[in-house]
């Protein structure tokens, strides 16, 4: 099975690239950087096929996919950085990667006949209420530009292609990246006290177990809408964070606030971000380990505890 990865240089991007080489498949990734480094196999970097690619370039998208011909596009890359999406000078561009550049991957799949992996988020939900979000839910009413985007990019999905698999994720950490574990740690060390909001809910998600999980999709034509996080419950941010310390034998104090009382975020954020995972199971998928499993093996993998 032949994979285009996008994304690479990302946490995602970079796991499923792990993933595959461990499984034998050939991944081919590409991001926009000129060259790239390769992945981490065991001690060892290996070298994986690699093309530099802007996926706001519909033709540029459409030549390459073409003369790869895979069998599977996962679409990894995106614009991440949710507060600075509210800025209007990059509103335009947000929306150029999101959705036209997701478009523009999926005509190229459904030229090749190729499946497609879609990673969207929980911020497509307004956050409302207290009951799990189902993964066929259609009651989309996002908070925020980011928001906006990562459903434009699912409708182009769904309206282009049969042959696809959108998966939610929500609170992403990897070991290729920045992320919230790591922002924690840091503060931790530095500061006696940190405030965390209490009032946004969710789990986190682990991109190597996810990683997983999207190459045993693949494997499959069990196509359709999905939420993916590790299992364990739904916690608050400052839950999250007291485990993280917990773990790490950080002392650092965690005070927890509301949302309005941290006050610092430019975009709106869901205090509701519980996905139902049920039909991961249903579907005869392999639901991804507890949350506080993963965050131990990431602690470890980065020589934190």
């Amino acid at each position: 099975m032949k994979v285009f990865v996008t994304g690479v240089a990302g946490q995602l991007g970079h796991d499923v690239m792990n993933e595959l080489a461990e499984r034998g498949y050939e991944g081919i990734g590409t991001d926009l950087a000129p060259a790239y480094s390769g992945i981490a196999d065991g001690s060892a970097v290996t070298e994986m096929p690699y093309v530099s690619l802007d996926i706001t370039d519909a033709d540029a998208v459409m030549k390459t996919v073409g003369g790869i011909r895979p069998d599977v596009i996962v679409h990894c890359a995106a614009w991440t950085a949710v507060d600075a999406a509210e800025d209007e000078a990059n509103q335009k561009k947000v929306m150029a990667i999101n959705v036209d550049g997701t478009q523009h991957l999926a005509d190229a799949a459904k030229a090749v006949d190729a499946k497609m992996v879609y990673i969207s988020t929980d911020y497509v939900f307004d956050g409302q209420g207290t009951e799990p979000w189902e993964p066929d839910c259609r009651d989309y009413r996002p908070l925020n530009v980011y928001g906006k985007s990562k459903l434009g990019g699912e409708l182009a999905v769904s309206g282009t292609l049969e042959k696809y698999f959108i998966v939610r994720i929500a609170w992403v950490f990897g070991r290729n990246g920045k992320n919230f574990i790591r922002t924690m740690l840091n503060v931790g060390k530095t500061h006696p006290e940190v405030r965390v909001v209490n009032d946004q809910i969710g789990t986190p998600t682990y991109t190597f177990d996810l990683a997983r999980l999207l190459v045993d999709m693949i494997e499959t034509d069990r196509y359709g809408y999905y939420h993916a996080t590790n299992e364990g419950g739904y916690i608050s941010w400052y839950d999250f964070t007291k485990e993280i310390y917990r773990q790490a034998g950080l002392d650092t104090k965690v005070t927890p606030v509301t949302t309005a009382e941290y006050g610092l975020s430019k975009a709106a954020r869901p205090f509701n971000s519980r996905l139902d995972r049920s039909k991961l199971v249903q579907m005869g998928f392999r639901p991804l380990p507890d949350w506080k499993d993963a965050l131990h093996r990431f602690l470890l993998d980065i020589g934190e505890i």
